[in-house]
């Protein structure tokens, strides 16, 4: 089972000496959106958010629902440095299943990444949903269910065309969102200025039920609604040019930090509180209604219709993304890699629509069941992301990142989002058992793709038995399982080794062991003189191939420089594709980053 030779570089020449640090030249990412398109797609999601967090904060906190939602703005200002240090150690799509996959099992990573799309699910329903039922109270003869369809698909349609020509539409809906908030603001600013305080005063002299520590925890909790969609940048973060994810994080947190306290402090000195439950689904269309009458309630309900339609945008990209991402690593199946002639992926975006649509017409529009599973998935998902920040301070210590987020923040970003979890569940009981309903078919089926081979071979057995009584039939079946199972495990991996110890080694062959379903791996190491290599790698790769048995182990010296150009020329020589191409953590002297290299995988 193991084989060694020496494959000629394709080069003709080899540089003399190393650059040295002064002189090194890094590959730098070129292309992809720009701040403002990239802050648009995500922005809208967050900050249409306004249009009801402050009337469900109101509810639970009453006069101390601006508190609670700046208290949300400042864990929001934790969760900033978070991503960016996940972000920017691993810079690929795929959100909190990114940071796991690169710091624990696939399994573990597969529940962020299960979370991670019903989150989605939820916020393109319900946000199409509203949007249809704020045009709906324009126009009473809309079919919401119908037009609710017909925008989901609109909206696929686009994300089809492209990224470049959604993000033009999403940009025109975000810039027009933010001016109808300021407008709001404005117009509520001189009403107050020309008709007093009366309402502020009288709701802020109201007792809260319970006191004040049971309204902020409850007001948080509610609050943290109107953070949903901060996660959705890291799931496109490759479509964005260099530099420009840690703009899209802050100009979220200035968006939310800003505009939910206000429209709540708003609400509070125009509305009286008990008026607020009674117009919750369109408060601020009833606070621009108060402050300057019919005109700027229509204005509200037009823009809150497409800045909720903009987080229906938002859903399709991010799913995009991550759903992608989880193919290429085998947690779906392979056929929805297949791309247009627009390069984008449009099997994966046809599957999300139509699961919108199923989940639409299993729920009949009650808007109420998806609550349950878009709140605890994404504050889910928040919590997860924080977890893998910890183990990849933990585990990729080594591993060069632009920003480090300190143990204070992490852990109390992820108390703070457990709290709101928990606070949520107290408040709504029901809504647990709508989100195990999705989440557990959901999780059920990546793990089937997973123990695909462990399914296979239990059926083996089954057929195998059946087949001593019917051997006929059961020998073709037979042969078909086996080949199936011996496809699966002829994909060979790559391991590029720097001459590692014998224990190192001894890792990635643990690793791909209990995480890939192969019994074949290339261990290479890329040498620029022949006496670059250990004198024992050789025999420890024999010891290894004794050890292991079952794995095929090939041995592989390539003359030549490590970095994405030699990677892309292996993978087309040997037809592996980069993703199952793995390494250890890099140092600080390593010449390229992570996204550089093409998604090759970190597993030690």
């Amino acid at each position: 089972m193991y084989t060694a030779q020496i494959l000629q570089s394709t080069l003709q020449s080899f540089p003399e000496s190393i650059p040295s640090m002064e002189h090194r030249v890094s590959e730098h990412k070129t292309g992809g959106l720009s701040e403002l398109p990239a802050t648009a797609i995500c922005g809208n999601d967050i900050t249409s958010s306004c249009l009801y967090v402050s009337a469900l904060a109101i509810i639970q906190a009453g006069k101390w629902a601006p508190l609670a939602l700046l208290m949300v703005g400042g864990v929001l200002y934790l969760f900033r440095k978070i991503y960016e240090e996940v972000v920017g150690a691993l810079p690929l799509n795929g959100g909190a299943y990114n940071a796991l996959l690169n710091t624990t099992s696939k399994r573990v990573a597969s529940v962020a990444a299960c979370l991670t799309i019903l989150s989605y699910m939820a916020t393109a329903v319900i946000s199409a949903s509203e949007a249809m039922h704020y045009v709906h109270a324009l126009w009473h003869g809309l079919p919401v269910i119908g037009a609710t369809i017909i925008l989901l698909g609109l909206f696929a349609i686009l994300t089809i065309v492209g990224i470049g020509e959604s993000a033009k539409v999403a940009v025109g809906i975000f810039i027009g969102h933010l001016v109808t908030l300021t407008v709001l603001l404005v117009a509520g600013g001189i009403y107050l200025l020309q008709n007093g305080f009366s309402t502020l005063t009288l709701n802020f002299s109201e007792q809260v039920e319970g006191g004040v520590g049971r309204a902020l925890f409850l007001g948080f909790a509610a609050a943290m609604l109107g953070i949903s969609g901060f996660e959705s940048s890291s799931n496109f973060v490759e479509e964005q040019a260099e530099g420009v994810f840690p703009k899209t994080l802050r100009n979220m947190w200035l968006a939310v930090t800003f505009f939910n306290p206000a429209i709540a402090l708003l609400a509070l000195a125009l509305v009286p509180r008990p008026e607020v439950a009674v117009h919750r689904e369109a408060l601020l269309a009833h606070i621009g209604n108060v402050a300057a009458g019919d005109w700027l309630a229509f204005v509200v309900s037009v823009d809150a219709a497409l800045v909720l339609s903009g987080a229906v945008l938002t859903s399709f990209v991010g799913v995009t993304g991550l759903v992608r991402r989880m193919t290429l690593d085998r947690c779906l199946p392979q056929f929805l890699l297949s791309t247009n002639r627009r390069g984008t992926s449009h099997r994966i975006i046809l599957f999300f629509f139509v699961l919108c649509v199923s989940v639409l017409f299993l729920t009949e529009g009650d808007i109420g069941a998806l609550a349950g599973v878009y709140t605890l998935s994404f504050l889910s998902v928040m919590a997860l992301f924080g977890v893998g920040n910890i183990l990849l301070k933990v585990r990729r210590e080594r591993l060069p990142r632009p920003v480090r987020a300190s143990w204070l923040a992490v852990m109390t970003g992820i108390a703070a989002v457990v709290a709101g979890w928990i606070g949520n569940a107290q408040m709504n009981p029901a809504y647990v058992r709508v989100f195990l309903l999705y989440f557990i078919p959901t999780l059920l089926a990546v793990l089937i793709m997973l123990g695909r081979i462990s399914l296979l071979q239990i059926f083996l057995f089954f057929v195998r038995s059946i087949s001593e009584a019917i051997s006929g039939w059961a020998g073709s079946v037979t042969r078909a399982i086996h080949g199936k199972i011996n496809e699966i495990k002829s994909q060979q991996m790559v391991f590029f080794t720097r001459g590692d110890s014998a224990a190192t080694l001894n890792q990635a062959m643990l690793y791909v062991r209990q995480n890939e379903q192969t019994n074949r791996i290339k261990v290479v190491i890329a040498i620029t003189d022949p006496a670059q290599i250990p004198a024992r790698l050789e025999a420890d790769l024999k010891y290894l191939d004794e050890l292991y048995p079952a794995i095929q182990i090939d041995f592989e010296v390539v003359q030549g420089k490590f970095g994405p150009k030699l990677i892309q020329e292996l993978s087309k020589r040997w037809n592996i594709p980069t993703n199952f191409m793995f390494i250890g953590s890099p140092g600080d002297h390593f010449l390229y980053g992570l996204a550089d290299l093409g998604g090759v995988r970190l597993i030690i």
